[in-house]
């Protein structure tokens, strides 16, 4: 029966994606027209295969090398023929030039998403930080020289999230001794929250790294710490870990998307284990279409974030709530370009480069703790097991009846103690 299931699963699947292939690249051609009118420098889309030199090694293949069987048909058809579409000096020239402006048509400019703040400050001159909330320790033990011995810690947050997945679990459920002696720093993500949306940037995960540094490390001096990450924060984490392996005193990984791989295939197979093609289940789905189709993803940013602000009345005039929950309220608080450049550059991009972060890591000896829900539809529970084949000697803890999410909000306290418990081992 199973195999009957997945057989109709897949035959569907083929049909549904063939129709999401061709109304992404009529949309492609509608988008095009949209943004020249509305736009005064138009950001080029990825429909065409890159031609020429890479523009460098973190640039993830997924951009151009998605496959849609009608553009890449129609595309060759013009390459054959010697009517080629593809520019792209013309096209990189055009990325750097859509830099400093308003925001796009397509993207919200409200208060709430200081959309307009973000693209005015990023000026491209390396004074630019996140968004950052610091909760400092109530006492700190005091060092012989007068100073205050405090443990840094630094959160990073998940694709589509913020700031507020700590602030709203970890911070409030400290025990008194980590009150007193933790001092704690939880940033929005460059693209996300309140932090800065720049059109002009390519959110690498060197992009991200530095806007980290900038933001803690450099801004407060920091001279050991400690790293909790979830989901994509996962993979910054262990690339900072790795740039800072001598400061870092133990990482916190929860529900880590890590695929091993060949270094040439690994941004394809990371997108394929993320984003299958395939219609069942729902979230599998809407996590593929966002993945694979930039046109369609932009569409359902147009309609969802753009509108937001309606959407969210709609929703607390049904549910009579004045407020709704900030992992509700997070899923709008970015652009399509800031999102769509992560997911190709951070999830799938810098999978290039895990190996290496984690035989950094392995050989420098950090102390390492894996925690993984198994029921996570998200990020699959192997992922856990495959850091845990390559660094034997981490940690994990498989939390029974616990999801993607409900891995940290359903359990603040449990996680917090855990956390604790991490912290205060190293000391």
């Amino acid at each position: 029966m199973w195999r009957v299931t997945n057989a109709i699963i897949s035959s569907v699947s083929l049909i549904v994606f063939a129709l999401l292939d061709l109304l992404d690249f009529a949309l492609c051609f509608i988008y095009r027209f949209l943004d020249s009118v509305l736009e005064e420098n138009p950001i080029p889309c990825y429909c065409r295969s890159r031609g020429g030199e890479e523009e460098g090694d973190e640039i993830s293949e997924t951009l151009y090398g998605r496959r849609n069987e009608f553009r890449d048909q129609i595309l060759g058809l013009f390459s054959a023929t010697g009517r080629s579409d593809d520019d792209d000096d013309e096209k990189e020239k055009e990325k750097k030039e859509a830099g400093r402006r308003s925001p796009r048509w397509s993207d919200c400019n409200c208060e709430s998403c200081v959309s307009c703040a973000s693209w005015q400050n990023w000026q491209g001159m390396g004074k630019e930080t996140l968004h950052l909330v610091i909760k400092e320790p109530t006492r700190a033990e005091t060092r012989q020289d007068g100073t205050y011995e405090t443990e840094n810690v630094i959160f990073l947050h998940g694709f589509l999230s913020s700031s507020s997945m700590w602030v709203e679990s970890v911070f409030p459920n400290l025990s008194e001794e980590a009150d007193l002696r933790v001092k704690m720093f939880a940033m929005d993500l460059l693209g996300f929250g309140k932090s800065p949306k720049p059109a002009n940037c390519l959110y690498r995960t060197q992009d991200h790294l530095e806007m980290i540094e900038r933001t803690v490390i450099k801004q407060f001096g920091l001279n050991s710490f400690h790293i909790v990450a979830h989901s994509m924060g996962c993979i910054l984490g262990i690339a900072l870990a790795a740039k800072y392996p001598k400061s870092v005193k133990s990482i916190t990984l929860v529900a880590p998307p890590y695929f091993p791989s060949l270094e040439a295939k690994a941004s394809h197979n990371a997108l394929n284990r993320l984003a299958e093609r395939k219609i069942w289940p729902p979230l599998q789905f809407f996590s593929s279409v966002m993945s694979w189709y930039e046109h369609l993803g932009r569409t359902i940013y147009f309609i969802i974030c753009r509108n937001h602000l309606t959407w969210e009345w709609i929703i607390k005039l049904l549910t009579w709530k004045k407020h709704l929950p900030f992992n509700l309220t997070d899923i709008t608080k970015h652009t399509h370009h800031s999102a769509w450049h992560t997911m190709h550059e951070v999830l799938c991009g810098g999978a290039k480069f895990n190996d290496n972060y984690l035989r950094t890591l392995k050989e420098e000896g950090i102390f390492m703790k894996i925690i993984h829900g198994d029921k996570d539809e998200v990020v699959p529970l192997e992922c856990s097991f495959n850091i845990k084949g390559r660094v034997p000697k981490a940690e994990l803890q498989i939390i029974n009846n616990a999801d993607h999410i409900s891995i940290i909000l359903n359990r603040k306290k449990d996680f917090t103690k855990f956390l604790e418990q991490t912290w205060f081992l190293n000391l």
